[in-house]
């Protein structure tokens, strides 16, 4: 499987007793790491008002990761267009890309809530999911629901503070369209105005589509004929409606001629499952942090998170994020990666790591990393 690349998505995870500040040294040493284990990519996400994610702003990090690596690629997973511009996007990667040309990735999720038309309904696959599992055994969860996320307080402050007062946000797809006029320069007005940006304009960027459904952002990447990466450990339960409603929608371009898709996947490997798991145990309380509104919680310890008392409806929470998380030996999850994959047909993979300590994560981007070039 050595043909399938490896990318690394870091949400810039601030763990109990630590600061923002360590956070973001480790996820700059994460990089370098990563490049000499032989990862291509490297993705920062974008989160806010969390206490526990120190990931921000995805080009301020990906300027100052830029200057402290060489070769591999970096790129937003993904930029939040429901509360910025087309032109401040396309501003902020021209200043990265400036200094650090042909290394960008730009990585665009839609964020600020669904389009218009009412909750988001599951779309029907071609590939059977019996007893919540694919054809080749991958674990498909039922859907869950982010309607009480939508709705939180939390999240309608969020967009009132990121948003300028009575903004709305623009279309989606209209906003796609505008980020590649101006990246290409044959951007004009409705009045025929031309805008041209300084750096920006001509950059020697990738442009990807996040989804987590074969909704509108598998349809907006597949009509541009963009890349796309559907999200296995954000939403596992659409991962596989996401792939397929993407490639249904896909149209050759100038970029692409055939669809390209990664999936990221959660993952903790260690020498041993036994170790694997201990490490992994915080993910679940940490997880329920995040799907009750109450923002990500700094990742806990082990035995912090042994400490929590877990409800009934605490695990129906989370359950389909512990069932779906890669966790165990080398070999074990490879295998599991390699299942995923298979069931998705994608083109890379992207790879999601959170421990307590720093040095148990590196450890297992770098165990992952050997095991993969074996296959």
């Amino acid at each position: 499987m050595s043909d399938i690349p490896l990318g690394v998505l870091d949400l810039v995870p601030i763990s109990s007793g630590s600061t923002a500040t360590e956070a973001l040294r480790n996820s700059i040493d994460l990089a370098r790491q990563a490049e000499s284990f032989g990862y291509a990519r490297y993705w920062f996400a974008e989160h806010h008002l969390n206490p526990g994610v120190a990931g921000t702003s995805p080009a301020v990090v990906l300027a100052l990761t830029a200057s402290a690596t060489s070769t591999i690629r970096l790129g937003s997973g993904a930029v939040q267009l429901g509360h910025r511009t087309a032109l401040s996007t396309v501003e902020e990667f021209g200043l990265i890309d400036a200094l650090h040309p042909g290394r960008l990735d730009l990585g665009l999720g839609r964020s600020g809530g669904r389009p218009p038309g009412g909750p988001a309904t599951a779309l029907p696959t071609a590939t059977p999911v019996e007893d919540g599992h694919a054809p080749n055994g991958l674990r498909i969860p039922p859907r869950f629901s982010f309607e009480h996320l939508l709705g939180s307080p939390r999240i309608a402050l969020q967009r009132e503070l990121l948003l300028l007062p009575n903004a709305e946000s623009q279309d989606y797809g209209g906003q796609i369209d505008d980020i590649l006029a101006l990246l290409a320069g044959t951007y004009r007005s409705a009045d025929g105005v031309e805008a041209h940006v300084v750096p920006g304009e001509g950059a020697d960027v990738e442009i990807w589509v996040l989804g987590s459904s074969g909704g509108q952002s598998a349809e907006v990447a597949g009509r541009n004929g963009l890349r796309f990466a559907a999200n296995y450990h954000v939403s596992p339960a659409t991962v596989l409606e996401a792939a397929e409603g993407y490639r249904a929608a896909f149209q050759p371009s100038d970029v692409l001629d055939k669809p390209y898709v990664s999936v990221s996947a959660d993952v903790v490997v260690a020498e041993d499952d036994e170790t694997a798991r201990e490490l992994a145990t915080g993910y679940g309380l940490w997880v329920r942090s995040i799907r009750t509104a109450e923002g990500a919680i700094q990742f806990p310890t082990p035995d912090e998170a042994r400490a929590h008392a877990w409800s009934d409806e605490d695990r129906a929470l989370v359950q389909d994020r512990l069932d779906t998380q890669f966790v165990g030996s080398p070999g074990r999850v490879a295998d599991q990666l390699e299942q995923l994959q298979e069931a998705t047909g994608a083109d890379e993979l992207l790879i999601t790591t959170i421990t307590h300590g720093h040095a148990d994560r590196v450890r297992s981007y770098a165990l992952l990393a050997e095991e993969w070039r074996k296959r």
